[in-house]
């Protein structure tokens, strides 16, 4: 994990943009009307890799001297980021995951060139596992979300977004360990970051209620990329610090809001994508012109 002493800022998510910019795609942004409302769509899942993480991945290596061996532990998304990342700046990756973790998802992991390994029955026991493999020498632990480079990384979706379009009010984002909402916070200058979690996922709406970070259920169609048990410190002490309202979803309105993704606008994302916009279709996003990040898109998935 990295270390610093200064909390993190909007400095550090434009330094980070630098950063990762010669690696990164700028991904769109779409203005709809639906249900005769507009609405900003802000298409993180045409990201390389499929999906935000491999912003966070790509700041935190680059932000010190390039390690030889990087290893996380993921439900997928991560892993696929620090595959990629590693692939792009000519190191080793192993990546574990839980024993749950989607076939689809495993298998762009190797494909992007990491060694998979699968352990354990949640993200809790591969992370115990690749915390212990990452302290051989020449190997470094890359955490998919309490890591303030990789915080800072993810903020780079926000700061696009409000550099393409400055009248957002609200920025709403699905939230696993809360990295990218507090990343998304970062550069948001007061505007309102609703945090959407599936109800079977609740790991930040718990941990506001307690008022410290506390373990959580994980169960939902989300839980490949929203599986955390327990939201990130680092990223719980920025959005308590900001303006945060956290919203929950149900299964149900997230595949519905998956799917009316794709007989809108032809959009594909797996489910926790779609969990911003189930929100915003229960009418739980504030604001004028609000923006939801679709983050991710590494699923198998056919609309019926």
């Amino acid at each position: 994990m990295t270390t610093r002493t200064q909390p993190l800022s909007a400095a550090d998510v434009l330094a980070a943009a630098d950063r990762i910019r010669p690696y990164t795609r700028r991904t769109p942004l779409l203005d709809v009307e639906i249900d005769g409302r507009r609405v900003l769509l802000k298409l993180e899942y045409l990201q390389r890799s499929g999906s935000f993480k491999l912003r966070g991945a790509l700041n935190a290596v680059l932000s010190g001297p390039l390690d030889d061996h990087v290893v996380s532990a993921s439900g997928g998304n991560h892993g696929l980021a620090v595959a990629t990342a590693a692939a792009l700046l000519g190191v080793r990756a192993t990546v574990y995951v839980p024993e749950s973790a989607p076939a689809s998802k495993a298998r762009r992991i190797e494909a992007a060139g990491a060694r998979l390994v699968r352990h354990g029955a949640d993200f809790a026991a591969a992370a115990a596992a690749a915390t212990e493999v990452a302290q051989r020498p020449g190997h470094r632990f890359l955490h998919p979300y309490d890591d303030p480079a990789v915080v800072a990384g993810q903020g780079t979706v926000a700061a696009e977004i409000l550099a393409d379009e400055p009248s957002v009010d609200t920025l709403a984002v699905a939230v696993g360990g809360g990295g990218l909402a507090a990343g998304t916070a970062l550069p948001a200058g007061g505007r309102r970051i609703v945090a959407v979690e599936p109800e079977g996922c609740p790991c930040l709406h718990e941990a506001l209620a307690a008022g410290h970070p506390v373990d959580s259920p994980v169960t939902s169609v989300a839980a490949s990329a929203t599986g955390a048990t327990r939201v990130g410190t680092i990223p719980f002490d920025i959005l308590t610090s900001h303006e945060v309202t956290s919203v929950l979803v149900t299964d149900t309105q997230i595949l519905q809001a998956r799917d009316r993704l794709w007989e809108e606008c032809r959009i594909a994302v797996e489910p926790a994508a779609a969990t911003p916009f189930a929100a915003w279709l229960a009418d739980q996003i504030p604001g004028t012109l609000p923006c939801l990040v679709l983050c991710g898109a590494n699923t198998d998935w056919h609309p019926e």
